[in-house]
């Protein structure tokens, strides 16, 4: 979507970056580091991409495990499968789940899988546009976190050997972090490990809005991190809220990659549908560049996915 002129790019950068001070102002008021937006110039550009969590009942693996459903049913779902359906839908990334990715002997899928699955990728026309893993780090101190930690740093080895420049990393989630006053400084602590691998491997963080945290905690979390390797996977469908889009107004000039669900949850438990050319709006005013992917969680896949699909091409490109 082009600007019509450089003076409404001007307006555009002058009301993020005074929306960005007024952020700065508040959460520092409130003891967090002053660490700064991202830092982009110019126009809003969008990828769009569909995550294969969109088709997990479909995938012959889950977390390393042969895929059985309640059904009985066993799935034949391969990743490479999932790399022609993305073709089909006719999109430019392909974020390939590593719940879904056949393991090798020792639980994580081996360097000359991920490399088959590198090229197939390219030789399509598609980028790997991320993984996504999913660890937990306000687990508290000890083993666990240690095992946490150290599976996080393997999945961004892994990620390199793959060509995933984004991997999708949880902290937790909000109950855990409010259980015990030092959980959120063990969380960002995790996370910084795992940044200074990723930044030696090149690799992005993407920290999801996952578990019911909030627009603060992300904040939080994203701001005591010092690595410009770490970001938000900015979940549209993630914040309970009866606000919403005021929390991806706060949160998006943080976020190195952007996930769109087709349903938002308020707090009250009750599900409407997103509206997807305001999310779009949302991240066309604030600058946002990089990918938008569709991760469809509804039941009616075979027709939603396409759907979706069309709905956000629109509302992205026009």
């Amino acid at each position: 979507m082009l600007y019509k002129n450089s003076q409404q790019i001007s307006r555009r950068t002058a009301m993020r970056s005074m929306a960005g001070i007024a952020a700065l102002s508040s959460l520092t008021s409130q003891g967090v580091s002053a660490r700064q937006p991202i830092s982009r110039d110019g126009e809003a550009r969008f990828r769009l991409g569909l995550a294969a969590y969109s088709l997990r009942p479909k995938f012959q693996f889950m977390k390393g495990k042969r895929q059985r459903l309640k059904s009985g049913d066993v799935p034949g779902m391969t990743m490479v499968d999932f790399l022609d359906y993305c073709v089909e839908m006719n999109v430019d990334g392909a974020e390939l789940t590593s719940y879904f990715i056949a393991p090798g002997s020792d639980g994580f899928p081996t360097d000359d899988h991920l490399r088959d699955l590198r090229h197939a990728a390219f030789v399509r026309g598609l980028t790997i546009c991320g993984t996504a893993i999913g660890n937990n780090f306000t687990v508290g101190p000890g083993e666990k976190m240690d095992r946490e930690i150290a599976a996080a740093q393997t999945w961004i080895r892994k990620a390199s050997v793959l060509g995933a420049p984004h991997i999708r990393f949880f902290a937790g989630t909000a109950a855990q972090l409010a259980s015990a006053p030092t959980r959120m400084d063990e969380a960002i602590a995790g996370i910084q490990k795992c940044a200074a691998l990723a930044a030696k491997h090149g690799i992005f963080l993407g920290v999801e809005n996952h578990g019911k945290l909030s627009a603060d905690q992300m904040i939080q979390l994203i701001r005591g991190i010092e690595s410009r390797w770490v970001g938000i996977n900015l979940d549209t469908g993630n914040f309970i809220s009866d606000d919403p889009y005021a929390d991806l107004e706060r949160c998006v000039p943080y976020a190195v990659n952007v996930q769109v669900k087709v349903t938002m949850t308020d707090e009250a438990g009750n599900r409407t549908p997103s509206d997807i050319p305001r999310i779009a709006s949302i991240l066309r005013e604030s600058g946002y560049q990089g990918f938008v992917v569709l991760e469809y969680e509804e039941d009616d896949r075979t027709e939603g996915i396409p759907r979706a699909l069309e709905e956000l091409r629109e509302a992205l490109f026009g």
